[in-house]
Order: structure tokens, then C-alpha cells, then sequence
């Protein structure tokens, strides 16, 4: 993968990070409705499905790198666990002590308790939307959803790369009982950044012509921003609750319940990654900010949303400043626990490298 290319996926990592910590800033809850128009947007799952896309280009990328099963096994999960398990750790911690000090800003919907062993134990294993069980929420860390779908993804596409003959059958079928259908609804934004990672590696379906590649580079948000504009993504979900004969199809398919949408924002985000591709080529310098930025996004992604509560339970109401420290506190903690775990992977992998001590680096 180029460098040029390589930026540009960061800085859509960082943009996705943002948009995601600004949406849930935005629920009426935090903010009182005054940024109301944002959460009508829905503009921090749209970002979710971009992660999608990006994930599923960088682990087509690593798996060519990592060669066998076994090394892209251990690279996913010591990725994951590095960050998530501690993660963990402070949403449960960060969850009792602001459901004790004030209860009502904890409201049933976006706070589930569980005892801690269940908790850990769900969390780690990525169990927690699998259809096998019930699904469950992780305290107020709502956003771990997507890395229960993100691990499925891992496995099924581990199991066909890798495996081969009847194997290869059997495994990807017990994945899909594990995981159930719901999670393979949003799989489709996932493997279409697995396409746009063997498409740019072999020179297909990239422009030649850079005012081409502009085109698409503008034109995947262009028409993105046309869609929420006319209203599209309420359309399609009203679409698909009448198909499916449900009121809310978030009762039925869980986070799945915008899946034609989540098709749709998957094939524009990477029409512009097949711009980008083009109009990256000839870079070959870094920007460090932006590099240093996106190695802490994952933290952020997954530290936020248990922050945003625990300081809505702590600063009283009305306050000067409130919703600053509500927006920017997120980002400082995301840092903080970046600068802890997701940066120091490679000594997490020392550590853990007993049982694999071959491990190259992943993504």
C-alpha cells in the first residue's frame, strides 16, 4: 500500500472518529436537544459503516502480509484485546461510579448492568450482538456493537482464506450460526473494502485520468450528502420495516435495521476510495499529526461513550462551559489511554507472544 493512500485512510479514520463522538455528544441527554439536528442525521452510524469499508481494505491488506492463518489470528486478536479488554475494564469502572453518584442520568435504554464476570466475558469474546446468545449491552458502551460485527467479519474471512475443502464449509457455517444473520446484513460495506484493496493492488478499476479520479473522490460524499438531504435513509429503513412486516426493525435485526442504506454509504465510500487511490498515488510524504491522531481513533472509539456519561453524572446543570468539557473530555481521556495501550501494541505482543512468538505486526 502506497503512502499516499495509506494518509488518506487515516484521515478518513480520524473524520469517522469525530463524527461518531460528536453524534452521540449531540443526544438530548448531554445536550439538552440543542444540537437535535445532528442525531436526526444519524450521521455517527453512517461513520460506522465507513469504518466498515476501511477495516475490510486493511485486513485484505494485512492478510497478504500475514501469509497463514495462524499469524492473522494472533494479529486480529491481540489488535482487539490490546485495546478492548482494558477498555472494558474502564466502562465498567467509569459505569458504577457515575450510576452512583447520580442514577437518573443513566436512563434503562443506554445502561445495561451486568454482574462483572458476564461483562468481561461477553466484551472479550465479541459475543455481544451474537444471535447464538442473547443479544447485550455492554454497560452504556453502546458503540461496542460494531466490534461484535467487526470479529465476525474476521473469522469468516479467515476461514475462507485459509481454510480449504469441507473444512472451509464447515467452519464458515458454524461462524454463521454463531453470529447470526443480522450481523451478515452489514457484511456486504465490509467486503466491498476487501474488493477496493484487490482492486487498487492490481490496477483495476482505478482512473488513469486525475480529473476522473476527482469525480469519484467528490462524488461518493456528494451524493451522500444528496441522500440525507432528500430524506433517502428513512425511506429505505420505512422501506424494509414494510418487508420485513415489523414496526421497528431494530427490534427485529438489531443494528442491521439500515442495511440497504449501509449498502449504499459502503459502494459510495469506496467509489471515492477509488479516487483517492488515484489522487494518492504521487504522495510520498507523511503528515505526522494525522498519523499520531488516527493510532489513537480506536481508543477514542471505544473509550467515549462510558466518558460522556460518567461526566453527564458528575458536572451539575446548568454550567458554564458544560458542553465543552463534554466534548472535548472524550477526546483527552481517548488520548490518555491511547498513549497506555493502542501505541504500545508491539510490547502487548511481546508479552503475549509466548503463544505466538512469530507474530508480525498488524495493522
Amino acid at each position: 500500500m502506497n503512502r499516499g493512500f495509506s494518509l488518506w485512510l487515516d484521515v478518513l479514520r480520524v473524520l469517522a472518529t469525530v463524527t461518531v463522538v460528536i453524534s452521540h455528544w449531540a443526544y438530548p441527554r448531554f445536550t439538552n436537544g440543542d444540537y437535535i439536528l445532528i442525531r436526526e442525521w444519524n450521521l455517527g452510524s453512517d461513520a460506522v459503516i465507513v469504518f466498515f469499508v476501511i477495516s475490510g481494505l486493511v485486513i485484505a491488506y494485512a492478510a497478504g502480509r500475514d501469509k497463514d492463518g495462524t499469524t492473522f489470528t494472533f494479529n486480529r486478536l491481540t489488535r482487539l484485546w490490546s485495546v478492548l479488554v482494558p477498555a472494558l475494564l474502564l466502562t465498567f469502572l467509569f459505569d458504577r461510579i457515575g450510576y452512583g453518584i447520580r442514577p437518573d442520568a443513566y436512563p434503562s435504554q443506554f445502561y445495561h448492568i451486568h454482574g462483572f464476570g458476564e461483562f468481561m466475558l461477553r466484551g472479550a469474546s465479541f459475543s455481544n450482538e451474537f444471535r447464538l446468545f442473547d443479544r447485550m449491552r455492554l454497560g452504556t458502551n453502546g458503540p461496542l456493537w460494531s466490534l461484535s460485527y467487526e470479529a465476525a467479519y474476521y473469522a469468516l474471512f479467515a476461514a475462507a482464506m485459509y481454510l480449504s475443502g469441507i473444512k472451509r464449509y464447515v467452519v464458515l457455517g458454524a461462524i454463521v450460526a454463531l453470529v447470526g444473520v443480522p450481523i451478515l446484513l452489514l457484511m456486504p460495506a465490509w467486503l466491498m473494502g476487501v474488493f477496493v484493496w484487490h482492486a487498487v493492488r492490481e490496477g483495476r478499476l482505478v482512473p488513469q485520468s486525475a480529473f476522473l479520479a476527482l469525480i469519484l473522490a467528490l462524488g461518493g460524499p456528494l451524493l451522500y450528502t444528496v441522500g440525507i438531504g432528500t430524506g433517502l435513509p428513512m425511506a429505505l429503513r420505512e422501506m424494509t420495516a414494510a418487508a420485513l412486516d415489523v414496526p421497528d426493525t431494530r427490534s427485529l435485526i438489531g443494528f442491521s435495521d439500515e442495511l440497504i442504506w449501509n449498502a449504499i454509504i459502503g459502494a459510495l465510500t469506496s467509489m471515492h476510495l477509488f479516487g483517492m487511490a488515484r489522487l494518492c498515488q504521487s504522495r510520498t510524504s507523511d503528515i505526522a499529526w494525522i498519523r499520531w491522531a488516527a493510532g489513537a481513533s480506536f481508543s477514542v472509539y471505544v473509550t467515549h461513550y462510558p466518558t460522556l456519561h460518567l461526566l453527564d453524572a458528575i458536572l451539575p446543570e446548568p454550567m458554564a462551559g458544560r458542553y465543552v468539557i463534554l466534548i472535548t473530555a472524550p477526546f483527552i481521556v481517548g488520548l490518555l489511554f491511547a498513549a497506555i495501550f493502542e501505541r504500545n501494541l508491539k510490547a502487548f505482543r511481546a508479552a503475549f507472544g509466548r503463544l505466538r512468538p512469530n507474530a508480525s505486526a498488524a495493522q
